[in-house]
């Protein structure tokens, strides 16, 4: 019987440790749904599931590797997503955006060393985004309202939002000032609305 759990504790010690999707960071009633997504690769993007990477250094072009969501105009949506960057030579790479049809709304984006900030204005978001560390990010998005970025489950960013219609996209996008390469994996999508 020792031998039984002392194997089975070998075994969990040996699988990757998975993130556990939590429930929506605000205060519901939430119904998660599925939307439907397509594949955006330009440029020397590369999409592979979940995987997501710019192969080139590139400071010019449109250079993407991204999954675009259905578009919505109205109520609240709510995105839970983790990253991971695994490698980051390059800088100033947009992870997550919420994305008006008309042009760019609110887009996520880290520097080389681990800085999360807004790219449009550039405040910083949060810290800590290094090689290797699994970081959870929700967006809460009232059309015609507000939109809030909790980074790790902590209020971190809010933006006023028009009305109009909006879709999200996730993945490795290289920022007007940025280049790659880099590589990210996301894991635990969910998305709700109210």
């Amino acid at each position: 019987m020792r031998l039984l759990i002392m194997s089975a504790l070998a075994v969990g010690l040996l699988l990757p440790a998975l993130p556990v999707s939590a429930d929506p960071v605000e205060s519901g009633p939430w119904t998660e749904y599925s939307p439907t997504f397509t594949v955006q690769e330009r440029g020397c993007g590369d999409v592979s599931d979940l995987t997501f990477r710019l192969t080139c250094s590139t400071d010019s072009g449109d250079q993407r590797a991204e999954r675009r969501y259905a578009t919505y105009s109205s109520g609240t949506r709510q995105f839970e997503g983790y990253f991971k960057i695994t490698s980051l030579p390059g800088t100033r790479i947009s992870l997550k955006q919420t994305f008006k049809t008309t042009g760019p709304f609110f887009m996520l984006a880290v520097e080389r060393g681990g800085r999360l900030y807004s790219v449009h204005g550039g405040d910083t978001i949060a810290t800590g985004a290094t090689i290797g560390t699994t970081v959870r990010v929700n967006t809460v998005h009232v059309v015609g309202g507000v939109h809030r970025t909790y980074i790790n489950g902590s209020l971190k960013h809010t933006v006023s939002s028009e009305s109009g219609s909006f879709y999200d996209k996730f993945g490795a996008y290289r920022t007007a000032s940025g280049q790659g390469p880099a590589t990210v994996e996301w894991s635990g999508i969910r998305f709700w609305r109210k």
